[in-house]
């Protein structure tokens, strides 16, 4: 399947789904089909315990879904609609970007997955920014959270991954996907007034300021790809997963699914960085101006999961996309 990825590696949107995720078309299990055991030890268990298990490493990821499905349905209480878990982000000048003279590199470490070259020179070359201090939301928003939106906004866009219209209670702890950027916008807009703070989207520098920090990670957690440390599709879910259970993948500020789970909308459009050059690719003449969106998902192979990587919303089911908030200090 590699070899088809790499075949049509400038056609990507070419192949179905499966194939665009490196997976066969015949069926094959996922690592979440046999979680009844976990269950059945874990019913009983109060909700301090669930939570404690959910984002505790030395404990084995099929435990810690299972654990994400019963705090779903018993009401995770770790999600408030009103009260979003927001991590303060010191503000500094870092650099951002890639070097041009890394994109061979790039290409070659994750050739596998099929990217090309113009794909990571949307992230060259690097660049210095001041970064004023600003707060980002610990975890994506969730499905209970955009339901308490669309009961006050009954005419907003439903997510396609609520499948009918109806509301997903078994995964509201799950990212919300896939809106609109604008719907995106519109949430953080009417959080604001509901709460009198300043929510919005982050800025695209923000985000990978925040996903990779000053020491610029290729990964929120480091710069080698590790395993379980994030829901991509190496991970072998192929859903996606309850906030907060990978905490291994946490960035260096705490911020945790800034790598896989679902992709997420930043507040800016894509255009080159300071100094570089402009990007036409199928996106572009598929869609035209694009909103930017960062760090891979459920559906994604592990490149699209790097901090520096940027990418956008394509009109097929396997671009599932969410945001997270971020918060200006008053």
């Amino acid at each position: 399947m590699n070899n088809l990825l790499t075949k049509y590696k400038d056609k990507m949107n070419e192949l179905n789904d499966r194939e665009a995720m490196g997976l066969p078309n015949h069926y094959i299990p996922t690592v979440l089909e046999n979680l009844q055991k976990q269950i059945k030890v874990l019913r009983y268990k109060p909700n301090k315990v669930l939570i404690s298990m959910i984002e505790d490493p030395n404990i084995e990821l099929q435990t810690r879904y299972a654990a994400g499905m019963l705090l779903a349905l018993l009401d995770d209480p770790r999600v408030d609609p009103f009260k979003p878990c927001m991590i303060s982000v010191p503000g500094r000048k870092v650099k951002l970007g890639l070097a041009y003279s890394k994109v061979e590199e790039i290409v070659e470490l994750y050739k596998e997955t099929g990217i090309v070259p113009e794909w990571i020179q949307k992230e060259c070359p690097e660049y210095e920014i001041q970064i004023s201090s600003f707060m980002i939301a610990k975890y994506p928003v969730t499905n209970k959270e955009y339901l308490s939106y669309l009961k006050e906004n009954p005419k907003a866009e439903i997510p396609s991954s609520w499948k009918f219209g109806r509301y997903p209670f078994e995964y509201s702890n799950h990212p919300v996907y896939t809106i609109s950027p604008e719907t995106a916008d519109n949430y953080a807009t009417w959080l604001s007034k509901k709460t009198n703070r300043r929510f919005r989207l982050p800025t695209e520098a923000e985000w990978e300021y925040a996903a990779g920090g000053s020491q610029q990670n290729n990964f929120p957690w480091g710069n080698q790809y590790l395993k379980d440390y994030s829901n991509v599709v190496e991970t072998g879910f192929l859903i996606s997963s309850p906030v907060g259970m990978f905490p291994e993948g946490n960035s260096h500020f705490g911020v945790a699914d800034l790598a896989g789970n679902v992709e997420e909308f930043v507040a800016d459009y894509y255009k080159p960085y300071p100094g570089g050059k402009e990007i036409i690719d199928e996106l572009v003449n598929k869609v035209g101006s694009y909103r930017i969106a960062r760090g891979g998902s459920f559906t994604r192979l592990k490149d699209l999961a790097r901090c520096k990587r940027r990418h956008g919303h394509f009109p097929k089911d396997i671009y599932v996309m969410g945001f997270r908030l971020a918060e200006d200090y008053t």
